[in-house]
């Protein structure tokens, strides 16, 4: 019976009667070692009647062994596998060793742990039961937490404790932890019956309550307790151990620490590695007999992990060494990789051999993915390794395998140290490749440039040009018109020579020449790129090569031209789990949908971005995809939520360096104050994207705030001020001669200008030519105006009401209302929009909706967004309860009706 945890055990009980009535929940018992938290799952395990049970136990000595505790925790649930998503099964057999190694994105393990724990529920509620989480091997947690964060509506109940200090696998997973206090001194009194009063009050002061130190106290130290004998309470619990230990004999302490230093606690093989030492099992017999271990079903058990840990802390660096060189001695070669650690912690310094296996060991690591322990065991080998050159290269490997494990601090640390260890020469070379490909997508985004342009300077030409495109990319994050113009210039003269890939050059040529203000020849060079990839079909093995090549639409501004490309791109991360690839992919599809008629569908899109660049650890692309939104917010009204993502958007662009990031934040602040009529202030945010585009060399008219600014004096009355700003935006805009540009500079001729008419009907016709509503409603609307003001009350009608409609349909509140106070003044009734239930739905809920129409299955929508079929099922009842629809045929229908087809988020398979 548990004393003084009434509480926490009822906790407990509501949690696993939520999950049996199919209401998923996590909690984590937070607290010091010995204050009951293994009590406490144990309550769990037996109140767990009727639910399948998964267990699992963190092990310290574990912890370099890829995915240890995944594996202890699914293999009942193994026989799922077959249910699930097949990449995912693939990538979890793999992991799990359960076939051939296939290295892949580390996030696809994650989603499979999610799936099959979801197909193991769907017979039965599971309760999952994992004791000393902190110890697990980070690949397990890494797993976990990506499936505990997506727990919803799942039949599954899930208990994790943990030691207080040591709860990383709990940062950033939203999970509810309880944090166990020491039991109150009436509940001491209970436990320790045999103590008088006054000892009982002593042990509960000294000790906080801890019942294991408390009990401990009691039976080792009692006698030598005197009223001013301090207690050192901290070690108070590893130290009765300790004392215990001490008073064995010789063999059994060094038979105890044979039991500490192994994993498993095979009697077997501590039998053999004993013998090397001179030792046998029975020398086991008088500490078990002590109560320190217990000796069950061939193998070994410590009392108290604190009691293994009190026994290998206590012994002698020469002692351990010794120790793990035998038991390394006598592993056999299936377990080479527990061997090559064992043999690591027996090295008293550089010692080939272990370095060797070491490193051999996280080639398998690798080959799994479980990239943090590569990089772990990678660093390792390197610290024993006896020259600089195979350091240098072990420290490159380790800040590789810890880059794809999306361990960002760790990488630039290993980074640094190897590139001071590196000695020149290609190693260098992939050195500074991989700092600069880094701090690009971490930050400072200068830093990476530097690097990748030295480095390309070095590098043989193939080479040159994929490092001088990463930095075009680059240099458009960080909106550096000048870097980009001139590694663009680089590209453009190595691909004419042969060297690199032609696809990728062009479009960074383009890219850097459209930045830089040459728009025709730029945007020639990246529709070029893009119709080259449209015709391919080799690079879709890889999404991240996608990603790069999937931006050219967005350059062009051209309705129909390269979308598919995006969706295919996005189709391919998705089937194959690429959740590291998604984010840069998916904002690429919110920010085509939110240039066309597709709102609600870019506000899934930029919420799905932002979920996964915070979890991928993407902070330039979460701060891109937040200004975006922002800059959709403010034009549909929703003015706190708009300052907010823009803030944020702030922070993060100005410290990572993401100057793109920086000016979309702004036009979205601007846009914010025009639409709530505050012209003054919306100025003040054009004027100050201007400065910074100046500041930053950037050319691209598209990025321009100069039609923003023409409205806006006009409205202020600063007519003169408006038509000096015009000629060069002109000037621009005909350089690029692309539609979109065009259209924006011939709607500012018809506001500056008395012949207004041939001005607004040509920006109309350069509108029907690019997918972007909302640009070409707002030439309705200014259009509109004009007529009215000019008398033409009829025709202005015309356009106010193709203003209004648009408005309407993307939700432009501030937009739709300004065009029927606009239509009022010409003597019409315009009509109110009516709500639609879409309006309601959440970002989660409209993505949902909108991949169930379009022709996915519920499990392969589950798949696709990384969720259960029961939290799909969840989210799907909330969007047919909203929308007022009993069948996805309706919902289908209603998506439609607002011009939302399913296929705007991605073509089903």
């Amino acid at each position: 019976m548990l004393l003084g945890r009434d509480p926490e055990q009822h906790a407990l009980e509501r949690l696993l009667d939520d999950a049996r009535e199919g209401r998923s929940g996590v909690l984590a018992l937070v607290g010091e070692a010995g204050i009951g938290k293994s009590a406490l799952l144990e309550h769990a395990t037996a109140r767990a009647a009727g639910m399948r049970l998964l267990r699992a136990r963190g092990v310290a000595s574990e912890a370099q062994i890829p995915f240890a505790g995944l594996y202890e925790l699914l293999r009942p649930a193994l026989a799922c596998l077959d249910r699930i998503p097949e990449p995912q099964s693939a990538a979890l057999e793999s992991a799990l060793a359960l076939r051939p190694p296939s290295a892949g994105d580390r996030f696809a393990i994650g989603a499979a742990t999610l799936s099959l724990l979801a197909a193991y529920a769907e017979e039965q509620p599971v309760a999952v039961l994992v004791d000393d989480a902190h110890w697990l091997d980070g690949s397990s947690a890494d797993a976990l937490r990506f499936a505990l964060r997506r727990l919803l509506a799942e039949p599954i109940a899930v208990v994790l404790t943990v030691r207080e200090g040591r709860a990383s696998l709990l940062d950033g997973a939203a999970i509810s932890s309880l944090r166990l206090a020491g039991l109150s001194r009436d509940a001491a009194t209970l436990l320790l019956t045999d103590a008088d009063a006054a000892t009982v009050a002593r042990l509960h002061r000294e000790t906080g309550g801890n019942p294991l130190a408390m009990l401990e106290l009691a039976r080792e130290r009692l006698p030598e307790l005197t009223p001013e004998t301090p207690v050192p309470v901290r070690t108070s619990v590893s130290q009765a151990y300790l004392d215990l230990a001490r008073k064995l004999p010789e063999r059994t302490q060094a038979a105890l620490l044979l039991a500490a230093a192994t994993d498993r606690g095979e009697l077997a093989l501590l039998g053999r590695a004993g013998a090397r030492l001179g030792l046998d099992v029975p020398d086991l017999d008088t500490a078990e007999q002590a109560g320190l271990v217990a000796l069950r079903e061939g193998t070994v058990e410590f009392r108290h992990p604190l009691a293994r840990s009190a026994v290998y802390a206590a012994a002698t660096p020469e002692q351990r060494r010794r120790t793990h060189r035998a038991l390394a001695e006598t592993l056999p070669d299936a377990d080479a990789d527990r061997r090559a650690w064992h043999l690591a912690l027996a090295a008293a310094g550089p010692d080939d051999a272990a370095s060797s296996a070491l490193a051999q060991a996280a080639v398998r690591a690798r080959a799994r993915s479980a990239y943090d322990v590569a990089s772990q065991a990678f660093e390792r080998a390197a610290r024993l390794a006896a020259y600089d050159d195979s350091r240098a290269l072990l420290l490159y490997e380790a800040a590789e395998a810890g880059w794809l494990g999306g361990l960002a601090e760790r990488t630039a640390a290993l980074l640094d140290e190897a590139a001071h260890a590196a000695a020149g020469g290609l190693l260098a070379l992939r050195v500074d490749h991989l700092r600069g490909h880094v701090a690009l997508l971490r930050g400072p985004m200068r830093e990476g440039q530097t690097l990748l342009v030295a480095a390309a300077e070095r590098a043989e030409p193939a080479e040159a040009v994929t490092m001088l495109a990463e930095a075009v990319v680059g240099g458009f994050y960080a909106a550096d018109g000048p870097l980009m113009r001139a590694c663009g210039e680089r590209v453009s003269a190595l691909v004419a020579a042969g060297a690199g890939t032609a696809v990728f050059g062009r479009l960074a040529e383009g890219m850097a020449l459209v930045m830089a203000g040459v728009g025709d020849a730029g945007a020639s060079a990246i529709r070029e790129a893009v119709e080259a990839m449209e015709r391919a079909d080799e690079l879709d093995a890889d999404p991240r090569l996608l990603a790069f090549v999937s931006m050219g639409p967005l350059w062009l501004r051209e309705a129909g031209v390269g979308r598919a490309l995006v969706e295919r791109a996005v189709a391919a991360a998705r089937d194959r789990s690429a959740i590291g690839a998604l984010p840069h992919l998916l904002m690429h599809l919110a920010i085509l949908d939110g240039t066309s008629d597709r709102w609600a569908a870019a506000q899934a899109g930029y919420d799905e971005v932002i979920r996964l660049a915070r979890e991928t650890g993407q902070s330039v692309v979460l701060a891109g995809a937040l200004a975006e939104l922002a800059w959709l917010e403010a034009r549909v009204g929703r003015a706190d939520a708009c300052r907010t993502h823009a803030a944020e958007a702030l922070v993060l662009a100005r410290e990572q360096g993401a100057g793109l990031a920086e000016i979309w934040s702004l036009a979205a602040l601007g846009d914010l104050e025009l639409a709530l009529g505050e012209p003054e202030a919306a100025l003040a945010r054009a004027e100050e994207r201007h400065s910074l585009m100046e500041a930053r060399g950037i050319g691209d008219v598209d990025l321009s705030a100069v039609p923003e600014a023409v409205e806006l004096l006009l409205r202020l009355g600063r007519a003169e001020e408006a038509a000096r700003l015009f000629p060069p935006f002109a000037d621009a805009a005909t350089a690029k001669g692309q539609p979109w540009a065009l259209a924006r500079a011939a709607r500012c001729r018809g506001l500056l200008f008395d012949a207004f008419e041939p001005a607004f009907e040509e920006a109309l016709e350069l509108h029907a030519r690019t997918p972007d509503v909302f640009e070409a409603a707002r030439t309705e609307l200014a259009f509109g105006a004009r007529l009215r003001r000019a008398g033409e009350r009829v025709r202005a009608r015309e356009h106010l009401r193709a203003a209004l409609d648009a408005f309407d349909r993307l939700g432009a509140v501030p937009w739709a209302e300004a065009a029927r106070v606009e239509l009022a003044a010409t003597g019409a009734r315009p009509r109110r929009r009516d709500a639609s239930g879409l309006d309601e739905l959440t970002p989660q809920e409209l993505q949902i909706s909108l991949l169930l129409a379009g022709g996915r299955t519920t499990r392969e929508t589950a798949a696709a967004l990384f969720l259960s079929p029961k939290t799909i099922e969840y989210h799907l009842r909330n969007a047919y309860r909203k929308l007022g629809v009993h069948s996805r045929d309706e919902l289908a229908v209603a998506l439609q009706s607002r011009r939302l087809e399913p296929e705007s988020i991605i073509s089903p398979p």
